[in-house]
């Protein structure tokens, strides 16, 4: 009969390799305990690890619109708060004209509400969120709208006496403004005035916005133009009623010019707070296109997350158990290498 010898040395070379390993996989079931995920994908789904990639990266992408709709949803709260604000202050504004039209207000205080809507109008048009100028369409490092009352730098207020000095070869405050008649400063407003607000003037002298909106992807294949500009009819009109009224009102008009320009400025007024009420319910139609959205992307998000965890996913029991069973055969691997570590002939004999 042959007898095989096995030395102590093999016996630890063996342990050591077994302990090596199972720390090896003690590393790996930690890792899977704490993520809830397998510790290699490769190895554990094969082929199909491609498409846990690609539902990874489309998850990943979702949550990013996720965060960008609420982004925008604040964006476009400021933006309803501030067209708020303006329409109440046209409002006000409309009740001061209407009592300049029926001569039940005097010239100064007519003015006074004029130069208060102005200053508010410039001021809300001005506004920002989050660093960036809500009503300056793409152009959201720039201020929109110019100070009509910035005496600093040729601006509007100019603009607007350089049109009344070309029509009438005079300037507004000029005792000769006393003769204009009430149809040729109707005249007036709807030509040469009107072109600083609706022709390049506005470009030129008022605003630095763009007409072109901010354009976000609010889902996987869906966008919405998400600002509003201070270019639309709205802020326009209003400007320019405020603009006429602060301007014509402070010169020597007679009174029948005055109410002439009074009654345009409630015309103007009155269209331009349709009109805001217009761009309000368009905003408000965008929020809720991107709410629907945000609600859609989230379903899809659990949706891929379901099957990412179908092939990347483990059983936290299992997983511990796993990991208390390593934990345990080590101890006794430590135990039984220290033991052998004794052994020694001498001891023997």
């Amino acid at each position: 009969m042959k007898v095989n010898f096995v030395s102590t040395d093999a016996i630890r070379s063996a342990l050591r390799y077994s302990l090596t390993q199972m720390q090896s996989d003690l590393i790996a079931g930690q890792k899977e305990v704490q993520t809830g995920k397998v510790a290699d994908l490769g190895l554990s789904i094969g082929v199909r690890s491609g498409k846990a990639v690609t539902l990874s990266r489309d998850i990943v992408r979702m949550e990013t619109i996720v965060g960008t709709n609420a982004l925008v949803s604040s964006r476009l709260t400021a933006t309803q708060n501030a067209l708020g604000q303006v329409s109440e202050g046209a409002s006000t504004f409309l009740s001061a004209l209407a009592a300049a039209v029926s001569g039940d207000a005097d010239q100064a205080t007519t003015r006074q509400a004029a130069v208060s809507m102005l200053q508010s109008l410039t001021g809300i048009v001005n506004s920002s969120f989050n660093g960036e100028h809500i009503f300056a369409g793409v152009n959201t490092d720039v201020v929109p709208m110019a100070d009509y009352f910035d005496a600093s730098v040729p601006g509007p207020k100019a603009a607007i006496d350089a049109a009344f000095l070309s029509e009438f070869g005079f300037a507004a405050d000029d005792p000769a403004a006393d003769t204009v008649t009430g149809a040729q400063i109707t005249a007036f407003i709807d030509g040469a005035l009107s072109d600083e607000f609706f022709g390049s003037g506005w470009e030129t002298n008022w605003s630095a916005a763009s007409d072109q909106g901010i354009t976000t992807r609010i889902a996987l294949n869906e966008t919405a133009e998400t600002s509003v500009s201070a270019n639309i009819e709205g802020i326009r009109k209003l400007t320019m009623a405020a603009a006429m009224v602060a301007n014509l009102f402070d010169g020597d008009l007679n009174d029948q010019a005055l109410v002439a320009v009074a009654d345009r400025a409630v015309r103007m007024v009155g269209e331009a707070m349709g009109d805001l009420a217009q761009t309000q319910a368009r905003v408000g139609f965008t929020e809720q296109r991107i709410s629907s959205a945000t609600e859609r992307v989230e379903m899809q998000i659990d949706i891929f997350k379901t099957f990412l965890n179908e092939l990347e996913g483990v059983d936290p029991y299992e997983a511990s158990t796993r990991v208390n069973a390593l934990i345990s055969q080590i101890e006794t691997s430590y135990a039984l290498t220290a033991r052998i570590q004794q052994l020694s002939l001498t001891r023997l004999l």
